[in-house]
């Protein structure tokens, strides 16, 4: 028996012999958990703990990524406001050179940059077997508001015609007004095609780029959409200098003159109030959303 004992002890001790369940169960209850237990039981207590700091921090860079809206929308608007100031300054400045009164036209060219729409007198002679057509175009009806077009909105094309200017004794281009379609051939109006010297007020136009969906001009079939002034001047002969001839030069059954749009688009007012506008509404929101949320959220 003795015998037995001994042998089942040392079997234990070598763990080839199972402990009692009452071994195991204090083990279990009195031994510290495993090395790996302990880790994961660790780590599911820190994520809990962690998600709401995450989450509290993802709430804070919302609400300030939010609060770009209504700041970047006040500052378009002010940004308009000092715009619609510069546009009323440009209107203004642009009515006093179109009513002040008429100078001579300058010798040297490099002075009509700062010309444009400012009125000059010329005296000379149209060569009007070199004319030019702008087209298509719609009448500017001078007994309408400045730069409106006509109420009757006929399609034509303006009549740009060299013109020698005995005093100085260059030639230029003139724009001398509208026609109907069904006039732009000169044989058509041969009464309008004054052959004589004239004194002619004409308002200073500078070069046009092409602007974007505007066709190329065409010299070939004498078909221009645009000002190019060193174009126009190569087929012509003529100096790159351009004016508008104002109404008083229309003869009868020649162009309209007074073809000149010196109107300028000043919308500014209505950008104003929409950013404005949306800075108030969002601005609102946004408060309404991060300051004054309601207890719980």
């Amino acid at each position: 028996m003795a015998v037995v004992v001994r042998s089942v002890g040392l079997l234990r001790a070598a763990g080839a012999w199972p402990a009692p369940a009452g071994a195991v169960r204090r083990r279990l209850l009195g031994a510290p958990a495993r090395p790996g237990v302990a880790w994961r039981l660790s780590r599911c207590g820190s994520s809990a703990a962690e998600a709401p700091a995450t989450k509290a921090e993802e709430d804070s860079f919302l609400q300030w990524l939010l609060l770009l809206i209504p700041v970047t929308a006040f500052g378009l608007g002010t940004w308009q406001v000092q715009r619609r100031k510069w546009k009323l300054r440009l209107i203004a400045e642009l009515e006093s050179r179109v009513m002040a009164e008429p100078i001579p036209l300058p010798a040297d060219s490099a002075e009509l940059k700062d010309l444009e729409y400012r009125p000059v007198k010329v005296r000379g002679h149209f060569d009007h077997s070199k004319e030019l057509y702008m087209m298509p175009r719609t009448m500017v009806d001078p007994a309408r508001e400045a730069g409106q077009i006509s109420s009757l909105a006929e399609s034509g094309a303006y009549v740009v015609t060299p013109f020698h200017c005995s005093d100085l004794g260059v030639t230029i281009l003139v724009n001398r007004g509208f026609v109907p379609k069904k006039k732009v051939n000169p044989d058509t109006r041969k009464k309008g095609q004054i052959e004589e010297e004239v004194d002619l007020v004409g308002m200073v136009r500078l070069t046009e780029t092409r602007k974007p969906f505007v066709p190329e001009n065409n010299p070939e079939r004498n078909h221009w959409h645009y000002r190019d002034l060193e174009a126009m001047a190569r087929v012509t002969g003529a100096d790159p200098i351009f004016l508008d001839a104002d109404f008083r030069s229309t003869v009868p059954g020649g162009p309209v003159g007074g073809q000149t749009r010196v109107t300028l688009r000043n919308e500014h007012t209505q950008y104003i109030i929409t950013w404005y506008g949306l800075c108030a509404a969002t601005s609102y929101l946004w408060f309404k959303k991060f300051i004054r949320r309601a207890p719980g959220m």
